[in-house]
């Protein structure tokens, strides 16, 4: 409790929290303001249409002389803390000066019409400058001194104020108290509502700050990865292009070492385009173009026909004709490839791969489904995750790292679209992608 009240915010934020709040307090003085002087005038109006209704009214002169220094007052504070905001000339220190005169400003007109209606003994009603209080407290964000000085003040006040009125020694010291409790029931405010604004302050700029390592971190990662795949990906052209080579021009010493030599190299060289997709997803742009998806899928389909020859069936349907989406064209054959290539990879050849475009509402649902061994349970949370769990080698020993899924989840992400699994052991496996589509 007691480091609550000398509570201070921590130094490395201090300094931006005080400019920071130095602009929402001049703020919450022109709102006050304003309301403080919407309060006077309806006084006033009220005074003018019941004038001969309050001509009796005790102390009735000190009321018309406070209402006037209310409505002046509130308007002059209005209109600086409006300057305030928005002028390059007003400094910190300056706002905060501001803010602190309007803070004793309202204390001290909220006491004195607390106090000329007690008859001048204000512990009688405190009503009226308990929110002055309440409001100076919780709306301000005030540091230690100026609190302490404000409660200070309220204990002047009182002090002050008995002089006045012809009361005896033991009501003086009763309002005496009461300005201490006063006082204390001010600095307790004030100190809560000023450490769970700092705090508050606190905890977002610490969050800004590891926000800004983990994208420095990604970046930084980013930047190794392109690195290294650029790097490795010129010696295993060189390696393909040599074995390439000695293959076609010298067919008798095309042995299974040189057939495994080519394809390792293929495979290295697949999984450094994961690599750069990864490392350069959130960097290249994003070009989107309307396509007919079903012209579009069925050309992927035959292309991958005519590679397959008559090994395996590559079955694709739709009963639309045209279904028109947004998409990267290029972006959108690597995720199709590789979901069909996931197919080959993980059923038998005598099964087919089948493909469906459908619709449904707003959106192109494109189905691959393929009759392999299907994916375990416990392995399907972790299938879109960056090189995943989920990563098996394939039937005929095809090996992978998991980056595959993952890439294809983002691209279709960035299309506004879905992309999504179920599989049963054994059974067989669909991803479903869903697209938003523009009908034709």
């Amino acid at each position: 409790m007691l480091n609550l009240f000398r509570y201070k915010i921590p130094g490395k934020y201090s300094e931006e929290f005080r400019n920071i709040y130095s602009y929402t307090n001049v703020k919450q003085v022109s709102y006050l303001g304003a309301v403080l002087f919407a309060i006077a005038m309806t006084v006033r109006l009220i005074s003018i249409f019941y004038s001969n209704e309050l001509a009796s009214m005790p102390n009735l002169v000190n009321y018309n002389i406070l209402n006037w220094v209310q409505l002046s007052g509130s308007t002059t504070f209005i209109l600086l803390s409006l300057y305030a905001s928005r002028s390059s000339h007003w400094k910190t220190t300056g706002r905060e000066i501001l803010v602190l005169v309007f803070c004793l400003f309202v204390l001290t007109t909220s006491f004195a019409v607390s106090f000329f209606f007690s008859q001048f003994n204000p512990k009688n009603t405190l009503t009226i400058f308990l929110t002055g209080v309440v409001a100076v407290s919780v709306f301000f964000a005030l540091d230690l001194k100026k609190i302490l000085l404000i409660s200070i003040y309220i204990i002047c006040l009182f002090i002050a104020a008995m002089v006045i009125p012809d009361i005896s020694a033991q009501q003086k010291v009763l309002n005496v108290i009461m300005s201490g409790v006063l006082a204390f029931f001010m600095y307790a405010c004030s100190r809560y509502s000023y450490y769970f604004k700092a705090e508050q302050f606190v905890k977002v700029k610490q969050l800004e700050e590891k926000n800004l390592e983990v994208q420095l971190l990604n970046h930084q990662k980013s930047e190794i990865l392109g690195f290294v795949a650029h790097d490795l990906r010129n010696p295993l052209n060189n390696i393909e292009a040599l074995t390439r080579i000695v293959i076609e021009e010298v067919p008798e010493q095309a042995s299974t070492e040189m057939q495994l030599i080519l394809s390792s190299t293929r495979q290295a060289k697949s999984i450094i385009d994961d690599l750069l997709e990864i490392a350069q997803n959130n960097q290249a742009p994003f070009h989107l173009q309307n396509m007919n998806i079903i012209t579009f899928m069925d050309n992927i389909c035959n292309n991958w026909q005519k590679n397959l020859n008559n090994e395996r069936k590559i079955v694709f349907n739709s009963s639309n004709q045209e279904l028109v989406a947004a998409v990267n064209p290029s972006k959108l054959t690597r995720v199709i490839d590789n979901l069909i290539g996931n197919g080959l990879k993980f059923s038998k050849s005598s099964t087919p791969i089948n493909i469906e475009v459908t619709s449904s509402e707003n959106t192109c649902i494109i189905r691959i489904t393929d009759f392999g061994i299907g994916i375990p349970s416990n392995l399907q949370q972790h299938l879109f995750d960056q090189f995943s769990k989920a990563g098996r080698p394939g039937l005929r020993g095809e090996k992978s790292i998991g980056l595959g899924l993952h890439i294809s989840k983002q691209i279709i992400e960035q299309h506004g679209g879905s992309l999504t699994v179920s599989s049963r052991e054994n059974e067989g496996t669909t991803f479903q992608i869903a697209l938003p589509f523009i009908a034709a």
